[in-house]
C-alpha cells in the first residue's frame, strides 16, 4: 500500500508530498506525474514516481494499486477536467484504492459559481463510482491574493466586484497539512470536510493588512462587476478567465467563502495561518 499524490509538482501538491514525508518513510508515498524529470527532487527524496496523463487515460492503468489511498488534486485547466478527473476516477476504481480524497470547493454541491461546476461534476463521479472516499472542500487560498501583490503595490490599490463580502482564506501550506492528515490517519472515508480559515476578513481588511506590511497606501476599490473584467482583459486575461474571477466576487459579495466550520484547523491541529503572515511571506 502507497500513499499517492496526483498533480504532486504542482504548488499544492509539493506542499502534501512534504507533509507526508514528515509523517511517514519516503517508500510509502507515490508521486503521479507527466514529467519525470520535473519530478527529479522527489525521487531524489525517496519518493516513488508513476508517470501519467489525464489527458491519456491508457498511461493511468496500472498506476494505482489494490490498497493505495490517493489524493486527486483538482486539475488546473478549467474547462477540461471533468474528463481529465474521470480517467484517474476509473483507474481508481479498476485498481481497487482503499480511498480517494478529491480536493473541491467549499461548499460543494452548494457551491453556486462557475467555478464550482466541475468540482460538483466531479464529487458526483467518485460518489457514483462506489469508491471509499474523502472530500476535501478547500476554500481560498491567501496565495490567490498575495500573488498579485505587484500591480497592487504598483497601483495602490486593491481592485475587485467583490463589495463587503468576506474570504475565509488560509494558506496553502494549511490546506496540504490536511490533505496529509486524512491520507495517513483512519476515519475519514465517506466524510466531506469544508475547509477554510479560522477568520473571515473583507477585501479592505486585506488591503489595510497590506498598507500596514508595506507602509504604503493601499485602497481597496470595488467596482461594478463588468469594469472589473475590462480591468482583467487588459492585464492580459483571456476573456473566459477574467469572466470566472468576476464571477468568484460576486460569489464573495453573497457570502461564498466566507464559512468558517473550523474543520481545517482542526484536521490540522494547530490555528490556521493568518493573512499578515501569508502577506510578510509573499512580500
Amino acid at each position: 500500500m502507497s500513499i499517492v499524490v496526483t498533480g504532486a509538482t504542482g504548488s499544492l501538491g509539493r506542499l502534501v508530498i512534504d507533509e507526508l514525508l514528515a509523517k511517514v518513510p519516503a517508500d510509502q508515498v507515490a508521486a503521479v506525474v507527466r514529467n519525470k524529470d520535473k519530478a527529479a527532487d522527489l525521487a531524489a527524496r525517496g519518493v516513488e514516481l508513476r508517470i501519467a496523463d489525464y489527458d491519456a487515460p491508457e498511461t493511468l492503468e496500472g498506476v494505482f494499486r489494490s490498497g493505495d489511498r490517493v489524493l486527486l488534486i483538482s486539475a488546473n485547466e478549467v474547462g477540461r477536467r471533468v474528463p481529465q478527473h474521470t480517467a484517474v476516477i476509473d483507474a481508481a476504481k479498476a485498481a481497487g484504492v482503499a480511498q480517494l480524497a478529491y480536493t473541491g470547493i467549499l461548499g460543494g454541491p452548494d457551491a453556486d459559481i462557475e467555478l464550482a461546476a466541475e468540482h460538483k461534476v466531479t464529487e458526483q463521479l467518485i460518489l457514483d463510482s462506489g469508491l471509499p472516499h474523502t472530500f476535501l472542500r478547500n476554500g481560498w487560498y491567501t496565495e490567490n491574493y498575495t500573488a498579485n501583490l505587484a500591480p497592487v503595490l504598483a497601483h495602490g490599490a486593491v481592485v475587485a466586484n467583490a463589495g463587503e463580502g468576506r474570504v475565509a482564506s488560509a494558506s496553502r501550506a494549511d490546506y496540504a497539512a490536511a490533505a496529509a492528515a486524512v491520507l495517513v490517519s483512519d476515519g475519514h472515508l465517506g466524510t466531506a470536510y469544508e475547509l477554510s480559515g479560522d477568520t473571515a476578513w473583507s477585501l479592505a481588511e486585506y488591503a489595510a493588512e497590506v498598507a500596514k506590511a508595506t507602509g504604503k497606501e493601499i485602497a481597496y476599490n470595488n467596482v461594478p462587476a463588468s469594469v472589473h473584467q475590462e480591468i482583467l482583459i487588459g492585464a492580459g486575461l483571456p476573456e473566459g478567465f477574467a469572466a470566472i474571477l468576476v464571477d468568484v466576487d460576486k460569489g464573495i459579495e453573497r457570502g461564498l467563502l466566507a464559512g468558517t466550520s473550523g474543520d481545517l484547523a482542526r484536521l490540522i491541529g494547530r490555528p490556521t495561518t493568518p493573512i499578515s503572515e501569508t502577506i510578510a511571506a509573499a512580500l
